[in-house]
């Protein structure tokens, strides 16, 4: 993972200098601007491939993480930054939709995509990969003399054995802390999310700002990690970064009881300069070419059926087929007070 944020760095350094004078450029209709987060990552071939298949030209416009990235969104919503706008995710998919971002465009590639990923009727929004946020472990740290066995659920969290052993992400900054946040209240109910959010601040419980500062920052599993948190809120497909020189065993693994699925979205920006160019680049999004080279470089599962896996993902990586579900629809109306509740409850 750290080495595809890496490699994404060189590429938004061109990005910003080509998105930002995207309406001025005089060669709108040759160039599509992809709004999106700070993590999204595609091979420069498979880019380079569109290109020459539609003679549209990619301009990725980073936006930080995926909170941030709708908020610009929202307020550029009448001058928009990009024509398309990649990884709006489950848990700010109705802030998008309730504010008007997307045009309908119903994308022929959804015909190998499963059913139950499309959640909104109109088509607004595509489906383009998914994977689980999930609580993950430093198994060194577990196999030590003397450690607590793994944790198997939320409730082993809240135990004294695992005070100050886990950092998550603050949910108002941060999508897989939002989405561990909605975890909690789906699986515990009312008010019983509350009762353990304050059950792990006793406990010790530490908040970063965002993924990057919670997985590299806080958490001592992952090779390139410089914390001392053996427990962190990460994804299900993390193991699969984790390798171990040997090559045989992954040096995290996760609490699969934690694991929430996570969609990420894809959509036409009302107001686009180029549509048909942002109509396009969604086609491309869920090609089984892109949807293939997802996996190696964001560390997401693919949505298109038949798209191949690489063998570490194969190996390491986890699905979990009885994942914990918050549909994304409703969770909207609730997003905000639940942020409240949770900062009086953890950091007040």
């Amino acid at each position: 993972m750290k080495r595809s944020r890496i490699a994404l760095a060189a590429a938004l350094v061109a990005g910003v200098a080509l998105g930002g004078c995207g309406d001025d450029s005089g060669d709108d209709e040759h160039t599509v601007r992809l709004l999106t987060h700070d993590s999204f990552v595609v091979s420069d071939e498979v880019l380079a491939e569109f290109t020459d298949q539609t003679g549209y030209e990619v301009v990725v416009v980073p936006a930080g993480d995926a909170g941030s990235m709708v908020n610009q969104a929202i307020l550029t919503k009448d001058r928009p930054l990009g024509d398309a706008l990649f990884g709006i995710d489950t848990t700010f998919l109705a802030l998008g939709l309730d504010e008007d971002l997307f045009e309908p465009y119903e994308s022929p590639e959804l015909a190998d995509v499963p059913d139950d990923l499309e959640v909104d009727p109109d088509h607004r929004v595509t489906p383009i990969d998914l994977g689980d946020v999930c609580v993950n472990y430093d198994r060194a740290f577990f196999a030590a003399a003397g450690a607590p066995p793994v944790p198997a659920n939320l409730e082993d969290l809240a135990d004294p054995a695992y005070a100050g052993l886990l950092a998550v992400e603050d949910p108002a900054t941060s999508s897989p802390g939002l989405a561990f946040v909605a975890a909690t209240v789906e699986r515990l109910g009312d008010p019983g999310w509350e009762t353990w959010w304050a059950s792990m601040r006793a406990n010790g419980v530490t908040v970063a700002h965002d993924w990057t500062d919670a997985y590299y920052g806080e958490f001592s599993g992952g090779a390139t990690s410089e914390g001392d948190k053996p427990l962190v809120v990460s994804y299900a497909s993390s193991p699969a970064a984790e390798i171990d020189p040997s090559g045989d065993a992954s040096l995290t693994g996760i609490v699969e009881d934690t694991c929430v699925r996570q969609v990420e979205y894809a959509g036409v920006l009302n107001g686009a300069t180029n549509p048909d160019g942002a109509r396009a680049l969604i086609d491309f999004l869920l090609s089984k070419r892109l949807q293939e080279d997802i996996p190696p470089n964001m560390y997401v599962y693919p949505v298109r059926d038949g798209a191949a896996l690489p063998d570490a993902f194969v190996r390491f990586a986890a699905l979990p087929a009885d994942p914990i579900e918050v549909d994304p629809l409703a969770f909207g109306a609730t997003r905000d007070e639940l942020i409240r509740q949770w900062t009086d409850i953890v950091l007040r």
